[in-house]
């Protein structure tokens, strides 16, 4: 930042006078704290100091004017503004694209430069049926729109459209696509097309789903594994005294994708050893109509269920059909990813908690990626997001930015 030589001079200047506040400007200056925070009140516990002595208003109130200059200072051209997404904490899997890869937490920076021409970026997600991917939506289609490229966004209608998503990226094709965003609906099932991308020198970017195409270019993903690791490990904490066993009703989405693979894995895995015990598995497209359907019969066979988890289409219908069965005294719903449904059950007390991979965030890291790889600059080539659970605990700070979309957000396919 052009203002951070200002900000520690004047901190080395106050040095020892107020900690607190130091701390505060300190963390401003170096983006580990947005400006906009400050100046809207965010500030976090340790840096606030009340006035206890009436003699310290007036050397507070000076205190006050240093740390509005060095905000607007902050603020100006070439820094991030309060309604910027980066800098923001990640880490990145070396060798890049394995499973078992190390992760080492970073800062993600996005690419600010203006690009050196109007690239073309071709998207394909499974769907716009809920509002996880509508999230991703509008993390691409406002990135694109940030950094000044065109963007093409197809959706391929469900997990049960593989054909559709493969001439959609034929499409792509046709239209000279410079790079290639892909949110597949299959682990293997796009290989072939892929390949055919591949052998045109058409970087692919691998969003969110995973695949196991080798020659993807990068990949944007939290693992899903984590995902319902943590929902796993939530509700054996919730139940660590082990006086009874304890049942659950599972969802882990499509069999196919590779995201429910991974999810199933990583619940299975968190509950290796506790008295919890899976009384059934159902898999499934994400649609209401489907996952409402597999709520409903897995609950008339195990109505003494004590959790369900899954989806947040099916922890949405699985809220709904607990309490017209007045059972919420006996059955809890948990989701394994987050969505605004999730979100107004967690505030009316129906869902108990869900990990985020939060969508937003790397939908705008793969377009990042693919501008970053046409203008040959540095990238990250494996990042992901740092997976967290969202309960009532940490609703009302948890930043809602980083996984939905704005309330009203419409579908935007095209950016020109």
């Amino acid at each position: 930042m052009p203002s951070t030589r200002f900000a520690d001079t004047m901190l080395s200047r106050r040095s020892g006078r107020d900690s607190g506040v130091t701390d505060l400007v300190f963390k401003v200056s170096h983006g580990a704290i947005p400006p906009g925070a400050v100046l809207a009140g965010r500030v976090p516990p340790e840096n606030r100091r009340p006035v206890q002595e009436p003699e310290q208003y007036m050397r507070i109130s000076h205190l006050s004017q240093l740390i509005a200059v060095i905000l607007i200072c902050l603020m100006g051209p070439g820094t991030a503004s309060a309604k910027d997404w980066f800098p923001f904490p990640v880490y990145e899997v070396s060798p890049p694209f394995k499973a078992d890869g190390k992760r080492t937490d970073r800062t993600y920076v996005a690419y600010t430069s203006p690009p050196s021409r109007k690239w073309n970026i071709c998207v394909s997600i499974p769907h716009l049926k809920d509002a996880y991917w509508l999230a991703a939506n509008f993390g691409l289609v406002n990135e694109a729109k940030r950094l000044g490229v065109s963007l093409t966004l197809f959706q391929a209608g469900g997990y049960d459209k593989l054909d559709t998503q493969i001439r959609q990226i034929e499409k792509c094709l046709q239209a000279g696509a410079d790079a290639l965003i892909v949110s597949a609906v299959s682990l293997s099932g796009l290989n072939e097309t892929l390949a055919e991308v591949h052998s045109k020198g058409i970087p692919i970017i691998d969003l969110i789903n995973g695949m196991s195409f080798p020659d993807i270019a990068a990949r944007a993903a939290a693992d899903y594994y984590d995902n319902g690791f943590e929902a796993g490990r939530y509700i054996a904490r919730l139940n660590e005294t082990g006086e009874r066993p304890v049942s659950v009703l599972w969802f882990p989405g499509p069999k196919d994708a590779a995201w429910a693979q991974r999810g199933d894995l990583g619940f299975n895995d968190a509950l290796k050893g506790t008295n919890i015990r899976i009384l059934a598995t159902k898999y499934g497209d994400t649609g209401k109509k489907i996952q409402g359907e597999l709520v409903e019969q897995a609950m008339d066979e195990h109505p003494d269920v004590d959790y369900i988890v899954g989806t947040t289409v099916t922890a949405e219908a699985a809220a709904a059909l607990v309490r017209r069965r007045r059972l919420t005294d006996r059955t809890q719903v948990m989701a394994y990813y987050f969505g605004p449904g999730v979100h107004r059950g967690l505030k009316r007390g129906t869902i108990i908690a869900a990990p985020t991979d939060m969508p937003a965030i790397m939908a705008r890291v793969s377009v990042n990626q693919a501008v970053r790889i046409l203008e040959k600059q540095p990238y990250l080539k494996h990042v992901g997001s740092k997976t967290i659970v969202v309960d009532k605990s940490n609703l009302r700070s948890f930043d809602l930015t980083t996984s939905l979309a704005p309330r009203g957000f419409q579908p935007i396919f095209d950016v020109n």
